[in-house]
């Protein structure tokens, strides 16, 4: 199949010939788009990088996952408020990624699609001299965690970055958590906690009808196939288990070996009914792939739910994912964390009363009077750092007020981890804990869905 420069997955060749593409600094970063699939990959795109080329190289295989994804660049280069720049040349012959590895147009490769494929893709690209970045789940069972292992090794010995996309890091409310949990005479210390009341929690709630920049999201039929998306223990819970290593253990090698053990774990399903199916994927009837997860001709059964109960450096965790078919008008995805100290429990709500806004609370575990003197002057602290944080008392706890500049919104996190990446790649100095910790992180995940699947 001959090569054509397509901007947006237009049809208009000859127009496009005519078009002037942009000139290319060797010297800057340039990215590689590989067989798009999940929309997280037009998000990287969301924003424009002084540190990144503007043209844009896509190997991928004809179809409508493409297409949704150069519609959705499309739609950041036309938007009437900070529209973007991108070029996109795209390339759709059956031989895509080795043409992708032959040509080297780029130097690094942006993964978000389909998770079956994923790791093979990430070794692959790393072998022939590639930088990775790629939306989680970088594996999605326990087989392919070896796969993993032999790839940080590939990346290592031929000085490449391969790193996984962890938006939920730069959720205020989070980071907040992280900076108190910090301090203290505010937090004490992390309680070990116990498998019935873990010393960390998080929980969060999904659902397969979302808007994504305004519009009804279109998710591929395949993402409906937990042997080709991966089942929830492995797949959204990699962000839960993420900030639980994060957010507990800031800065520390964790190692996966000596310091993670599952105690429990558990899977079940959610139903969808062939119309929420057609609903979300904009296709009739259940493909033959889907077929053994069919009850009845009519309900398909997704194993997109789980829960995970484990220790982590001697300390009790639980994090547990929930997917719904959509979330009530005016509400969305849902997150709640509570981290227990022996001064103070830190806890992130967005249920009712908080308007479905993630909103993080202090409450003291202490009968002192003193306390919130403390409180009030280790907050001042922290304002120089998070300039107009604030704390308000509401019963018995203390609200943590944060400005609106701070919640920027789920889809503003793409930009975050890319440029940390950029920097990460241009300065070679990315911290010697986040490789281990990749490692464990996934070690938790994979490993528990086998504990799940022999229960």
């Amino acid at each position: 199949m001959r090569r054509s420069a397509i901007i947006f997955g237009s049809i208009f060749i000859i127009v496009m010939a005519c078009a002037t593409k942009p000139e290319t600094d060797s010297t800057r970063i340039r990215l590689i788009t590989l067989d798009p699939g999940h929309f997280h990959a037009a998000l990287i795109q969301k924003s424009m990088y002084d540190d990144i080329d503007s043209t844009v190289h896509v190997y991928a295989p004809a179809g409508n996952d493409l297409q949704l994804h150069l519609d959705r660049v499309k739609s950041f280069n036309t938007r009437s408020e900070g529209p973007t720049r991108w070029h996109e040349e795209v390339y759709t012959g059956d031989d895509f990624f080795e043409k992708m590895i032959a040509e080297k147009e780029g130097n690094v490769v942006v993964l978000s699609g389909n998770n079956q494929k994923k790791i093979d893709y990430i070794v692959k690209s790393l072998q022939n001299g590639f930088n990775v970045l790629a939306d989680k789940p970088m594996v999605i069972n326990h087989q392919d965690f070896e796969k993993l292992r032999d790839a940080f090794t590939v990346a290592g010995n031929q000085n490449l970055l391969l790193y996984d996309i962890m938006t939920e890091r730069y959720e205020i409310t989070t980071m907040l958590q992280r900076e108190l949990s910090l301090m203290p005479d505010v937090f004490g210390e992390l309680q070990k906690g116990t498998p019935e009341l873990p010393a960390i929690t998080k929980e969060s709630v999904h659902h397969f009808y979302k808007y994504v920049s305004g519009s009804v999201l279109t998710r591929p039929a395949w993402f409906l196939d937990v042997n080709q998306q991966g089942e929830g223990i492995v797949d959204v819970m990699t962000h839960l288990v993420d900030l639980v290593q994060w957010g507990c253990f800031p800065e520390q090698v964790i190692d996966y070996k000596q310091d993670i053990a599952i105690n429990k774990a558990r899977r079940w399903f959610t139903e969808l009914t062939q119309s929420e199916f057609r609903t979300i994927t904009k296709t009739d009837g259940f493909p033959s792939y889907l077929k053994p997860a069919v009850a009845e001709d009519t309900i398909l059964n997704v194993y997109c739910n789980g829960e995970i109960n484990y220790t982590i450096k001697g300390v009790h965790a639980k994090t547990s994912v929930v997917w719904k078919y959509r979330a009530p008008d005016g509400t969305g995805d849902t997150h709640y964390s509570i981290m227990r100290g022996t001064k103070a429990n830190l806890i992130i709500r967005q249920g009712i009363d908080e308007g479905y806004k993630p909103t993080l609370y202090i409450e003291s575990v202490l009968q002192d009077s003193a306390y919130e003197s403390k409180l009030t002057e280790q907050v001042q602290k922290l304002q120089e750092k998070f300039a107009g944080v604030e704390i308000k008392k509401s019963g018995n706890a203390w609200v943590v007020i944060i400005p609106e500049k701070y919640k920027e919104g789920h889809e503003a996190h793409f930009s975050r981890v890319a440029e940390k990446y950029l920097h990460y790649v241009k300065h070679g100095d990315m911290p010697s804990w986040e490789v281990p910790n990749m490692l464990a992180k996934y070690y938790t995940t994979t490993k528990a869905l086998e504990v799940a699947l022999q229960n």
